[in-house]
C-alpha cells in the first residue's frame, strides 16, 4: 500500500503532463498554421509582381520540316502513299557564357510579413561555336533563333538590348518552339549570307544581353554552357546560397555579399537535362536566396517542440519539493503552472511578429517567470522558494535560447543539458527512502 500511493502520485503528475499536450500541440499547430499566412504572402507578391526567377539560356535554336512518305491505306482499303510534313528543332548550348549583375533587394510588406523582392541589372554573354547541321532526306531548315528562357517573363523592366556582335536583335514574346518546355523571349538571328534558310551549318556567333529583371526570394542561373561564370553582388547582408554549386568565392557582412561561380560541363549535367526536355528546374544551376536570418516561425516552432520538456522537469522540481519538503501540492497547481509554461510559447510567437525575436524572447519569458513567481510564492508557501523555481526557470529559458541559436549544436547541448539534468535529480535523490516516502503520503 505504502508503494502504491507513492505511484499513484507519479501516475497523477504523469496524467497532468499528458493532458498539457493538447495546449502544446494547439500552439504548434498556430504556428504551422502563421507559416501558411506567411506563405500565403509570398505568393501575392508573386502573383502580383514576379515570382522566383531562374535564367536559363541563351539556345541557340534551329527548326526544321521533315517530309516524308507514308504508306497507309485509303478509304477503300487500297494501298496509297501520301506526303507527312513534321515540324521539329535543334538547339545548341553556348560554348562559354558569363553572367555578372548586380541585385537590389527591398521588402515588400503584405499584412504582417515583409516578403524579400528584388531588382536585378544584369549583361549575358555567350558565344557559339559552329554547329554542322544533319544532312537528313527531306529536310529543309529555316532561319535560327536565340531563345532566353525566364521563370517569370512579367519580371522583365523594360526592354532588354540583344546583340549578334554589333547588330540589335530585336525581342519577341514566347519562347517559339521551346514554348511547350520553358516560358522566355525569342529573338531571330542574323541571316547567313542574306539567306533566311540554312543547309549545311551555323557559324560561330557571339552575343551578348543587357537587361533587369525583377523577382521575389531567389534568382538562379542554369549552367547549361560547357564553361560558365557568373557573378553577383548586392547590398543584401544575409544570403543563402543553394542549387547544385555553391560560389567558388564569396563574401558576405553587413554591406551584402559578392559570389562568383565557375562551373564547367563536365561537373554540370545540365546539357544532358536539356537534351531530355525534363522540368526546367530540375536542370543545374546555381541560386542564390534573400532570406531572414532569423524566421520567427521555424524558430517558434523549434521552441514549442522543447515545450513538453519544460512541463516535465517543472513537474519532477514540483514533486521533488513536495515529497522532500512535505508540500503537499494539489493537481490543478500542477495543471496551472504547467498552463502558464505552455503560454509562453503563444507568447514568443505573437510578439515576435511585432518586435525583433529576442526582444520577444526576452518579454516572454520574463512575463512567464514573473506569474510563475508570484504564484509559486503562495503554492510553496514561501518566496525563496518560489525564487530558486523562478531561477530554475530562467536557467531553463537560457538553455532553451542557446539550442535555439545553436541549430548545429542543438542536439549535442540538449543531449548535455538533459543528462546533467538527470544527474542532478540522482545526485539529490541518491539517499531518499522511497517506502518511507510512500508510507507518510496523505
Amino acid at each position: 500500500m505504502k508503494s502504491w500511493k507513492l505511484l499513484l502520485r507519479f501516475m497523477t503528475v504523469g496524467g497532468m503532463v499528458m493532458l498539457l499536450l493538447i495546449p502544446l500541440m494547439m500552439i504548434n499547430g498556430t504556428v504551422k498554421e502563421r507559416t501558411h499566412y506567411r506563405d500565403q504572402a509570398v505568393a501575392r507578391v508573386s502573383q502580383s509582381t514576379a515570382g522566383a526567377q531562374q535564367l536559363l539560356g541563351p539556345l541557340r535554336v534551329m527548326p526544321y520540316q521533315q517530309t516524308r512518305l507514308v504508306r497507309d491505306k485509303d478509304d477503300a482499303g487500297q494501298p496509297r502513299e501520301r506526303e507527312e510534313i513534321e515540324h521539329g528543332y535543334l538547339f545548341q548550348t553556348p560554348k562559354n557564357m558569363q553572367v555578372d549583375g548586380k541585385l537590389t533587394p527591398s521588402t515588400r510588406r503584405v499584412g504582417l510579413f515583409d516578403v524579400p523582392i528584388y531588382q536585378w541589372q544584369a549583361r549575358l554573354a555567350a558565344d557559339y561555336a559552329p554547329l554542322a547541321l544533319p544532312a537528313v532526306s527531306g529536310r529543309t531548315y529555316a532561319r535560327p533563333y536565340l531563345v532566353v528562357g525566364l521563370s517569370d517573363v512579367r519580371g522583365l523592366l523594360g526592354t532588354p538590348v540583344l546583340r549578334s556582335g554589333e547588330q540589335l536583335l530585336e525581342l519577341q514574346a514566347g519562347s517559339a518552339d521551346m514554348s511547350g518546355y520553358m516560358k522566355g523571349v525569342h529573338a531571330l538571328l542574323p541571316a547567313v549570307d542574306g539567306n533566311n534558310a540554312v543547309t549545311t551549318a551555323l557559324p560561330a556567333v557571339a552575343v551578348t544581353m543587357d537587361f533587369s529583371l525583377a523577382g521575389t526570394q531567389s534568382l538562379s542561373v542554369a549552367t547549361i554552357a560547357d564553361n560558365n561564370q557568373v557573378s553577383m553582388n548586392s547590398s543584401w547582408p544575409h544570403p543563402s546560397f543553394s542549387g547544385r554549386f555553391l560560389p567558388n568565392q564569396r563574401e558576405t557582412g553587413e554591406a551584402g555579399f559578392k559570389a562568383d561561380w565557375q562551373v564547367s560541363s563536365l561537373a554540370s549535367d545540365a546539357q544532358t537535362q536539356l537534351q531530355e526536355l525534363g522540368s526546367p528546374d530540375q536542370v543545374d544551376s546555381v541560386q542564390v536566396s534573400l532570406v531572414d536570418p532569423v524566421d520567427i516561425y521555424t524558430m517558434a516552432d523549434r521552441a514549442s517542440k522543447y515545450g513538453i520538456l519544460f512541463v516535465v522537469l517543472t513537474f519532477v522540481g514540483f514533486a521533488l519539493f513536495e515529497l522532500l519538503k512535505r508540500l503537499p501540492i494539489h493537481p490543478l497547481q500542477y495543471l496551472l503552472v504547467g498552463l502558464a509554461l505552455a503560454i509562453f510559447f503563444l507568447l514568443l510567437l505573437s510578439l515576435s511578429e511585432h518586435m525583433p525575436f529576442l526582444a520577444a524572447y526576452l518579454t516572454a519569458a520574463a512575463a512567464c517567470i514573473g506569474l510563475q513567481f508570484v504564484y509559486l510564492s503562495g503554492v510553496l508557501r514561501s518566496g525563496w522558494r518560489a525564487a530558486g523555481f523562478a531561477g530554475m526557470l530562467t536557467l531553463l529559458y537560457g538553455m532553451l535560447y542557446g539550442l535555439l541559436i545553436s541549430e548545429d549544436n542543438a542536439l549535442l547541448m540538449g543531449s548535455l543539458m538533459l543528462f546533467g539534468i538527470l544527474a542532478g535529480i540522482m545526485w539529490i535523490t541518491r539517499k531518499v527512502n522511497w517506502y518511507e516516502l510512500g508510507s507518510q503520503l496523505r
